[in-house]
């Protein structure tokens, strides 16, 4: 089991292969295609003028003139920013092998040098396509290269003389592309699938934090709200308490103590709804202590036990030190407290220390701990894809390792250092701590507030 998993469901947005492969521009396929028309007529008339060589000239024209013309005719009717579906990209690179396999045949065949180049269609499939596109294309070209292997038309100088490699170089020349084929593929597809799997996840770690700006910035609205309508509420609820003990009359003394008890449900509505509080000095900032259980507060209800242990180490002072409450500690501390809690099996400790000069935090628990082959691994993206329908090993949860990624991001750009590990080998004198191990260390004057021993001082005054 893996310790490692994403955001919930909600919370994380799908850049798949499928929505990638049509990512492609028809223009710039277009312009590629155009470069190489210009190669193509510039290598058979070298081949011709320069080395005298006897061509098939009319057939390798019209060859060319057929990807010309499919060219020109893409030009006019699709507009140029068209994005290509994965059907059309396949047939694009599907006709670019089966042109350029044609022109092998014209020219040479394998003693071709140029036959390297059909690497080119099958490498922009792996780039851009899923794994099935990219097995049909590269398949296309090996059966292609190999026609070309045994039926071409041989190259001839003008005193008739046969220009061929011994076949044995042939065949290792087949063979080498062959390879290349299924070699070039995979490793542009590895690259490519990494690169893409980094973007989705730093994608998803911008969301979140614009996510927990968002809640922080609301909550700082509507508690505002409350702390301004405060008092005009405690006067409506102080006159009309006062109008039911002086109305005589019956039905207007029900509508005073109605307005007495609307008043206090506004007061509890506004209450409950500015828990984030007011954007102001005493909520910028907050001892260690408050900003961690703030953080891990939402995971304190799922039935696992959350053991504070808050201290200072040898010669520091016992004081806690005031913190930034920035949007990214809070919520790269609440991932790793949610994974933490997701496979602790009763409890989770939570200890911060801190010196004159760093914090650290660290999050332990009594679950089964990382995997040995994942831990080298952790805080990278996991993104694999699932099979469809696939069980989820949890409700509400794709485990693809987003949630310790954008932990891992959002800390360190707040200056933190993160370091994994699993149980006895990281607590070896709490072995009850069988579980995972992670620990943050930040430098102290990076999160902590420089003003923390001076006096907050009022709000300033929220005008009109």
């Amino acid at each position: 089991m893996t310790q490692a998993r994403a955001l919930p469901e909600g919370d994380l947005v799908q850049f798949g292969d499928t929505q990638r492969s049509n990512w492609v521009r028809l223009r710039t396929l277009m312009m590629l295609r155009w470069i190489a028309i210009a190669g193509q007529l510039a290598a058979i008339t070298v081949a011709q003028r320069l080395f005298d060589l006897q061509l098939e000239l009319g057939l390798c024209v019209l060859a060319i003139g057929v990807s010309a013309v499919t060219n020109l005719m893409a030009l006019f009717i699709f507009p140029k920013g068209k994005l290509l579906t994965e059907a059309e990209l396949v047939g694009l690179l599907l006709f670019d092998v089966t042109q350029l396999s044609l022109l092998l045949a014209l020219t040479g065949g394998l003693n071709n040098p140029f036959a390297l180049l059909i690497l080119a269609p099958v490498t922009i499939s792996a780039t851009a396509l899923r794994m099935r596109s990219t097995l049909i294309v590269g398949a296309v070209a090996i059966v292609m290269i190999s026609l070309v292997t045994w039926l071409h038309v041989p190259l001839r100088t003008e005193q008739g003389f046969i220009m061929r490699m011994p076949q044995d170089f042939v065949i290792g020349f087949w063979v080498a592309i062959v390879i290349g084929i299924g070699f070039v593929s995979a490793y542009t597809r590895r690259v490519t699938s990494e690169a893409n799997a980094m973007s989705d996840a730093l994608v998803a770690t911008q969301m979140a934090l614009a996510r927990e700006q968002k809640l922080t910035d609301l909550g700082g609205v509507v508690a505002a709200a409350a702390h301004e309508l405060g008092t005009p509420l405690a006067t409506i609820k102080l006159v009309s308490a006062e109008l039911v003990d002086d109305l005589e009359d019956e039905r207007l003394r029900e509508d005073a103590e109605l307005i007495r008890q609307q008043a206090d449900r506004c007061r509890d509505i506004l209450r409950s709804m500015g828990r984030a509080g007011k954007d102001d000095r005493h909520l910028r900032r907050a001892p260690l202590g408050s900003v961690i259980e703030e953080a891990a507060e939402p995971h304190g209800d799922r039935g696992k036990a959350l053991l504070y242990n808050f201290g200072p180490l040898p010669g520091a002072e016992f004081e806690q030190p005031v913190v930034l409450r920035r949007p990214e500690i809070i919520h790269g501390v609440r991932n790793l407290v949610q994974n933490a809690v997701d496979f602790a099996h009763g409890r989770v400790w939570i200890d911060a220390r801190w010196s004159h000069d760093q914090i650290s935090l660290r999050i332990t628990d009594d679950g089964p701990g990382y995997p040995a082959h994942v831990l080298p691994r952790l805080g990278d993206p996991f993104l694999r894809r699932r099979p469809s329908g696939a069980r989820r090993r949890r409700p509400g949860y794709e485990g693809m390792g987003l949630g310790l990624f954008i932990a891992k991001t959002l800390l360190e750009r707040t200056g933190a250092e993160l370091t994994f590990a699993n149980g006895p080998s990281a607590n070896q004198n709490e072995p009850e701590r069988t579980g995972a191990m992670v620990e943050a260390v930040w430098p102290r004057g990076v999160i902590s507030d420089p003003g923390d021993r001076d006096a907050l001082g009022a709000n300033p005054q929220i005008t009109h």
